[in-house]
């Protein structure tokens, strides 16, 4: 696939790429390390096996190619250029140009030795992370293995950042021409159950392959090895062998991730939130992944602070109960001088609006009888007290009704 003619080999790719070894070989595309002789800078690119010279079919790989050089996100490999070979005019082969990543892929670190579980927690938070940006864009990596996750050096002593590489291969390979000839996209021992029966693919597809290539790290060892028939039929026989030895946490999330039915599986978001909740547990736990989002309410319109509660209106204050009219105040309050013209006032009130109404001999009649009322009561109380009987008390003479009145008085008090 990769043997060219020397001229061809030595003329420029697409006019400005210089080809140098392979760094990486697959079923459909081998990767270069090149140069980019217009920038000046070292770049990996990766070059299909030749296509067909259909227009048509050309077309659509070059849309999907442009589609995938938009990606941005620091958990992806980021593409610089694509476009298609034509220096053989009967080949073209379509090609990605991208970062060179300086560092190993996570299946030479599983060679090495099993990943401890902050190690782990570290890379699946960061391919969760590129996973949720890309599946919001409506786009499915299909082919999530060790081999497509590049270990960048960040900082020294820093834990390195993950980087996914190899996105959308399959979609910009003819799926339904691959599907044809009975080759299965993507790697068998990290198909979905869903891949391997041929079924439609969502986001889920994904988090069944990231679940076993986690698991693989925490293991050292492929879960379904094997030719790619019998590591695609395993899986839908039996669930993930997960050591005993593994934290009750690891091993729920594990299930989760890898769960037959993809609708149980947990969204990418949510599953780099559990993650990333390992990194500060003292045990490198994962957090709780909920089986049901949390489902948001909208919120209520914001309130001036001149808004009328409710029930009441604005402008003319109802009540909250009610909600008639304007609130009014009490006649007495309104009109000290109207209250004797409700029916609601106590005794007082009423016998004080009558003595001003009456005439000016009644009132002088009315407050001599009260003062002779009070004399008689305070005459009661000194009598009932006093060891010796009072004296009388002599009245000055009266004429007239209130003489009368005053001389009855008089007699009721005498001992």
């Amino acid at each position: 696939m990769d043997i060219s003619p020397d001229s061809v080999t030595a003329e420029l790719l697409g006019g400005r790429y210089q080809l140098g070894e392979v760094i990486g070989r697959g079923g459909m595309a081998s990767v270069y390390a090149a140069k980019d002789v217009n920038l000046g800078r070292e770049v990996a690119l990766k070059l299909f096996i030749p296509q067909s010279a259909d227009p048509e079919e050309l077309r659509r790989q070059e849309a999907e190619i442009e589609l995938l050089a938009t990606l941005n996100h620091p958990s992806l490999v980021t593409l610089f250029d694509a476009g298609t070979d034509t220096r053989v005019p009967a080949e073209p082969r379509p090609f990605l140009t991208m970062e060179l990543v300086d560092g190993q892929d996570l299946r030479a670190r599983i060679r090495h030795s099993p990943l401890p579980l902050n190690e782990v927690s570290v890379i699946g938070a960061g391919v969760a992370d590129g996973l949720a940006y890309v599946h919001s864009l409506g786009i499915i990596h299909r082919d999530i293995k060790p081999a497509n996750i590049l270990l960048a050096p960040v900082r020294p002593g820093e834990p390195l950042r993950p980087k996914l590489t190899d996105f959308g291969i399959a979609r910009i390979m003819d799926g339904t021409r691959l599907t044809a000839t009975g080759t299965m996209v993507g790697t068998a021992a990290y198909l979905s159950p869903e891949q391997a029966r041929g079924a439609d693919l969502g986001p889920a597809s994904d988090i069944y392959s990231l679940g076993l290539v986690l698991l693989e790290c925490i293991k050292g060892e492929i879960e379904y090895p094997g030719s790619a028939v019998e590591s695609a039929v395993a899986r839908l026989h039996r669930a993930p062998a997960i050591p005993g030895t593994l934290p009750a946490e690891w091993a729920q999330l594990i299930r989760a991730m890898t769960a037959l039915d993809p609708l149980d599986r947990p969204a990418a978001a949510d599953l780099e939130m559990a993650l990333r909740h390992a990194l500060v547990s003292p045990g490198s736990l994962p957090g709780p992944v909920s089986d049901v989002h949390t489902r948001v309410l909208p919120a209520p319109p914001a309130r001036s602070p001149l808004m009328a509660p409710t029930g009441a209106s604005p402008t003319t204050g109802a009540s909250p109960t009610t909600g008639a009219g304007p609130r009014t105040r009490p006649l007495h309050q309104l009109n000290p001088d109207a209250a004797g013209e409700s029916g609601s006032e106590s005794f007082p009130l009423r016998a004080l609006a009558r003595f001003r109404a009456a005439g000016r001999r009644l009132q002088v009649a009315v407050l001599v009888a009260v003062l002779a009322v009070v004399a008689a009561a305070v005459g009661v109380v000194v009598s009932a007290t006093a060891p010796e009987a009072p004296a009388v008390v002599h009245y000055p003479a009266v004429t007239g009704d209130l003489g009368g009145h005053l001389e009855q008085l008089q007699k009721s008090v005498e001992p």
